[in-house]
């Protein structure tokens, strides 16, 4: 097929990729405006980006498809199907129409469930034991599509959402493949609407951890802001992120450091207690909880989160 695919992040490259290893011709790559990263702030392509300019691939980066001019770029594409994943940007409905079998999405989740744009983030934290991939046939509304394909992927008690995530990119680009291979034969599914819940965009304030919470709660958190925007607390008054964590036995006032000692770190949550594997204090490196406790000693009643 002539293919116009729109993505950004790395979950979406993975798709990309494969669809040009079995031969599909992208005609055209949409993906975001290079934006400031790392610590000098420079200008840094998405990971669709290389992966285009590393295939040879045509780019083409507008900051909005609601302009007539991007439109027409993608009209002079004659594309078959443009394939969407994690693009970043509202499709209008004269850019749905545009392609002959219309645009298809690659959803990290198991539709109705979990549609908007943290769907990884928010199975978890849920408690979620599955996700998976939907590819939806696109319409104007927030992931309302009907679904052509599905396929579960299974949450392990270890996964964080960087984890997760690798698993579904790799999942998601077989179910992309694998739908396009079948396109004729595919049965469009309605939604239904009663199941939907929605997966809100990640906040840097909601990953703050509140210590009242049990320990599996705060501990399912820290997996699931693993790496963005990543889990923190409070120490004297400085932000402390916290990479990883374990529920283990323990009772105390909530955020109270209950041991801190060579071996273990281990705070008091509103039920049970959390053990801190890996930290970074502010402006310094990420460690393990007994680097990170050679160089700091705490009082007895020393509480975190404030």
């Amino acid at each position: 097929m002539r293919i116009i695919f729109a993505g950004t992040p790395p979950f979406a490259a993975a798709a990309l990729n494969a669809l040009a290893d079995v031969g599909h011709d992208i005609v055209l790559v949409l993906t975001q405006p290079d934006r400031p990263a790392g610590r000098g702030m420079k200008l840094t392509p998405s990971a669709v980006k290389q992966a285009a300019l590393g295939r040879g691939l045509p780019v083409y980066q507008p900051p909005s498809l609601k302009a007539e001019e991007a439109q027409a770029e993608l009209r002079a594409a004659d594309a078959d199907v443009m394939v969407v994943a994690a693009y970043g940007l509202i499709l209008p409905q004269a850019v749905l129409d545009l392609p002959r079998f219309g645009c298809l999405n690659i959803h990290a989740s198991l539709l109705p469930r979990w549609r908007g744009a943290a769907p990884i983030q928010r199975a978890i934290l849920a408690n979620d034991t599955e996700t998976g991939i939907t590819i939806m046939q696109m319409d104007a509304g927030l992931d309302t599509g009907s679904m052509l394909s599905k396929g579960t992927l299974p949450i392990r008690d270890e996964d964080t959402a960087a984890s997760l995530h690798d698993a579904l990119a790799i999942a998601g680009a077989a179910a992309i493949v694998a739908a396009l291979a079948n396109y004729a034969s595919l049965v469009p599914v309605a939604q239904d609407d009663t199941l939907a819940t929605y997966a809100a965009k990640l906040t840097k304030e909601e990953a703050q951890l509140d210590w009242r919470q049990s320990a599996d709660t705060l501990a399912r958190a820290v997996r699931a802001y693993c790496p963005v925007p990543g889990a923190w607390t409070l120490l004297d008054g400085a932000p402390l992120k916290i990479w990883s964590a374990q529920a283990v036995a323990g009772a105390g006032v909530p955020g109270e450091v209950l041991r801190a000692d060579a071996d273990q770190l281990i705070v008091a949550c509103g039920e049970g207690a959390l053990a801190l594997g890996e930290l970074q204090p502010a402006g310094s490196r990420r460690m393990a909880a007994a680097a990170f406790l050679a160089g700091r000693a705490f009082a007895a009643g020393t509480r975190l989160g404030q």
